[in-house]
């Protein structure tokens, strides 16, 4: 059964993008990432999807990404990469305040 390492939400200021930041990892026995959600969540930039304007996660058995609504599949090399990409997606929002 896997085990939930990091359930977490963090309000961002003004200055970094306004929104939230969301991030849920869960671990098997050996401490391998099996599951992950991460995204970056604004409704004053995106209203759909729940308001997740940029997200990755592999629910639903593959990876994928979310994009202000659209959710497209990705190659999953790592969940380092994974997170690398997501950083670098919603750092682009923040840019742009």
């Amino acid at each position: 059964m896997p085990e939930k390492i990091f359930d977490d939400t963090w309000p961002l200021s003004t200055k970094y993008g306004n929104g939230l930041l969301r991030r849920e990892i869960w671990v098997d026995k050996h401490g391998q990432v099996v599951r992950y959600n991460l995204a970056y969540i604004n409704h004053a930039i995106f209203s759909g999807d729940h308001g997740r304007v940029v997200g990755y996660d592999n629910a639903h058995g593959s990876h994928h990404r979310h994009y202000m609504g659209v959710v497209e599949p990705i190659e999953f090399a790592s969940f380092e990469d994974i997170e690398a990409r997501f950083e670098a997606d919603w750092m682009v929002f923040r840019r742009k305040r």
